[in-house]
């Protein structure tokens, strides 16, 4: 079994700054009950003890408390294996539950119960929060469907405007399915740069789009001239002379040499002697000369001439006479490129033209300079000797698409198909993903709230499963209240409470209290809790209770806790402190000579001030209030003490005796003069002197204003009279009734 046996130090936790368990002070026993006004340190304790019962670190302060003679502090109380149930106004805010709605409210009782309800409630705030997200998300996917469909509609219908033909092809009746299936396949490609088309394919692929078959185009057979050739050619020819017996006069005339030569050969073909020009004899000298002249060299090179010019000639036909296709005979794609080549050709057949002329003009002029070296030409003009080649490409092609044209028409369309839906894919795919992304969390949501619904369904299972019979507490309850005005039913996983057999709207902190004192001693039954080796703490247990409530809460803690391994009662209620003491007093072996040997053991709580500072302290219970039944006895004692000590305390340490005087005070008037309800009107009453009546009602008017003796934080500087008003008060209690005040002046005396 674990023992608390002590308390062995608090230090800055609480208004406990610096509390040591005295060496005189007795250990706790197995029944200790400890009296203390409010603001003593009660809760203070139970919270202590509550933090052992939970095992964990308090996180403030310094604390050791011995359990079975070892010392644990805080850091070490989640290590403590201390059997302990703890009561007090933490285990009630804990352990009844209320929810308050539209319908009944629903009482949660059981610290176990409660946590799990308020996880049940803080589900079902975060599953009704994740439904109202789901019905945005759904609202949101059937947006980003809807966006998407159209997207893909308005796409389709684009694609097939731009493609569909007349007679019918695929593309008329082309939807958004068609569109999708492309722009999924484009997807799973590695690029789709390879699908856009720049503005000239994009071109050439409407226009082969909407092209009609055409003939074939035969392919140019003709051979661009080499200039290079003839320029070599020529300028050997224009290099050459003829040796001969030259006619200085025909040699520097060529039109003169040309025209004789001319004149001599119809000389000859006439076989006449005679100029055909004057018709004169011509010398036979003179003839010999010209034949001289016009050697067969001459002749024969002067023929080679005019075949070199006869062929120049034949080149510059050929090439006039060259026919080339027509552009309309071209599918519309190949006329751009058809115009192109055939530009090209054109500047390539006028060089050569201009050139085989210039040539020519050359010869014509070398054939009357025979006799001389003509100047050199110059280089052979550029040109694109491959011009003609690049047309019969194009010829080609359109001959290729001849002999496939239902291929490449269709290539055509797919291709712009592929571009239009290339350019669409950014705007595909982002509304792809808002859908998959929206679907996603719509996804996640639903699971979360499947999850949320599975977690709350264990939870009020595990409730109910825990939940106490409603037949026992109402048992307890009519016991406790002695009738069954107020009786508890099932309802859902906790209790709803009818009063007089309705429903019972609000209860009063007494009725929760009681409640929940009730359930507190029924769990002391659990199997999950050894009374007999356990340790059970109440601290102000009949808090808020009235008179009859009062002993029936001290009847139910006698008898359930008769078997405790060790119990702590906490109070302020001096009456309910009485009922303990009695029971304790009456205890076996309580008339044990040493108090080590007795099962209970008495103790208060007071504060003192050190240094402006509140401190409480743990001691022996006063004589008087363990003697008396009154606490009038002690409070009268406590007073009279104070009055009569020769040396001043600090003014922090009167800080609780205006709530004791007036204490004192309507305890004796009450007595004195029952008949007068306000306190002023019985001072005023009582034959005393009227000024120092006046400061006795200003000093507990003043400090004081609640009932009980509690915490007390005014200004302390008006507390230097305390000492004259306490011998004041003493002095009217003895003039007004000399015979009590000698009794209790007695009692106060010999317990000193």
């Amino acid at each position: 079994m674990m023992f608390i046996t002590n308390i062995t130090y608090i230090q800055n936790y609480g208004v406990f700054q610096d509390f040591r368990w005295a060496p005189d002070l007795p250990e706790f026993g197995k029944f200790n009950l400890i009296y203390g006004w409010n603001g003593t340190g009660k809760t203070t304790i139970s919270r202590l003890f509550r933090y052992l019962e939970k095992r964990q670190n308090p996180n403030e302060g310094e604390i050791s408390i011995k359990i079975n003679g070892r010392n644990y502090t805080e850091e070490q109380f989640e290590a403590c294996e201390a059997s302990i149930r703890v009561f007090n106004q933490d285990f009630i805010a804990e352990s009844v539950f209320t929810e308050n709605g539209e319908v009944a409210p629903i009482f949660i009782i059981g610290k176990e119960n409660v946590e799990k309800q308020k996880e049940v409630d803080m589900l079902q705030k975060q599953l009704t929060v994740m439904r109202n997200e789901q019905i945005t998300t759904q609202q949101q996917l059937n947006k980003a469907k809807e966006n998407y469909d159209r997207f893909c509609t308005d796409s389709a219908r684009a694609i097939k405007n731009a493609l569909s033909a007349s007679p019918p092809n695929e593309y008329n009746n082309y939807n958004r399915g068609n569109f999708k299936a492309k722009a999924e396949s484009l997807l799973s490609g590695n690029s789709i740069h390879q699908y856009l088309l720049d503005n000239d394919a994009k071109d050439r692929c409407k226009k082969q789009r909407i092209a009609l078959p055409k003939d074939c185009i035969p392919i140019i057979n003709y051979n661009i001239p080499d200039l290079k050739q003839v320029y070599e050619e020529a300028h050997i020819i224009l290099s050459k002379t003829v040796v001969a017996s030259a006619i200085e006069t025909l040699k520097d005339d060529p039109d003169l040499a040309t025209w004789v030569r001319d004149g001599l050969a119809k000389h000859k073909e006439r076989m006449t002697t005679n100029c055909l020009f004057c018709m004169q004899s011509l010398p036979h000298k003179r003839l010999q000369e010209l034949e001289a002249h016009f050697s067969a060299a001459y002749e024969t090179f002067i023929s080679e001439i005019d075949a070199k010019i006869d062929e120049i000639n034949n080149l510059e036909k050929d090439l006039d006479n060259l026919i080339l296709p027509n552009k309309a005979e071209f599918y519309n794609d190949l006329n751009d490129d058809y115009i192109y080549a055939l530009n090209a050709f054109s500047n390539t057949k006028k060089t050569i033209i201009l050139a085989l002329k210039k040539i020519k003009e050359l010869l014509i002029k070398k054939k009357g300079a025979v006799f001389e070296s003509y100047p050199f030409l110059d280089q052979a003009p550029e040109y694109d000797a491959k011009a003609l080649e690049k047309i019969n490409e194009i010829i080609r092609k359109h001959n290729t698409i001849c002999d496939n044209f239902n291929n490449i028409v269709s290539k055509a369309v797919n291709d712009l198909e592929n571009d239009f839906v290339a350019q669409s894919l950014d705007e595909y795919k982002r509304l792809v993903d808002d859908v998959n992304k929206t679907e996603e969390g719509l996804k996640c949501i639903e699971s979360t709230i499947d999850m949320l619904e599975n977690k709350i369904e264990t939870l009020e299972n595990e409730i109910i499963e825990h939940r106490r019979s409603a037949g026992l507490l109402n048992n307890d309850l009519r016991e406790y209240l002695g009738h069954d005005e107020l009786r508890l039913e099932v309802m859902k996983t906790g209790y709803v409470i009818k009063r007089s057999g309705e429903t019972a709207s609000h209860l009063s902190e007494g009725e929760q209290t009681a409640i929940a004192l009730l359930y507190f001693l029924r769990s002391l039954e659990d199997r999950s809790f050894d009374l007999k080796r356990g340790v059970v703490v109440l601290d102000d247990p009949v808090s808020s209770l009235d008179a009859n409530a009062l002993f029936s809460a001290f009847g139910f803690i006698r008898e359930r806790t008769q078997e405790v391994g060790q119990l702590f009662i906490l109070t302020h209620n001096f009456t309910f402190f009485c009922q303990v003491r009695n029971w304790f007093h009456h205890l076996k072996g309580q008339n044990k000579k040493d108090i080590n040997s007795r099962p209970a053991r008495f103790f208060m709580l007071t504060c003192y001030a050190e240094a402006s500072t509140r401190c409480a302290k743990l001691q022996r219970l006063d004589p008087l209030l363990e003697k008396y039944n009154s606490e009038y006895h002690y409070l009268f004692a406590y007073i009279y003490r104070i009055a009569t000590e020769k040396s001043y305390a600090e003014l922090g340490q009167y800080y609780l005796l205006p709530n004791i005087v007036r204490r004192v005070l309507e305890a004796f008037l009450a007595f004195r003069r029952p008949n007068i309800d306000n306190l002023w009107e019985k001072l005023k009453s009582i034959s005393y002197d009227e000024q120092k009546k006046i400061k006795i009602y200003r000093f507990v008017n003043v400090y004081s204003h609640n009932e009980e003796i509690e915490e007390f934080g005014h200004d302390l500087s008006i507390l230097s009279e305390t000492k004259n008003v306490l011998r004041d008060l003493l002095e009217l209690i003895k003039t007004e009734d000399d015979k009590h005040f000698s009794a209790m002046e007695s009692l106060a005396t010999v317990n000193d």
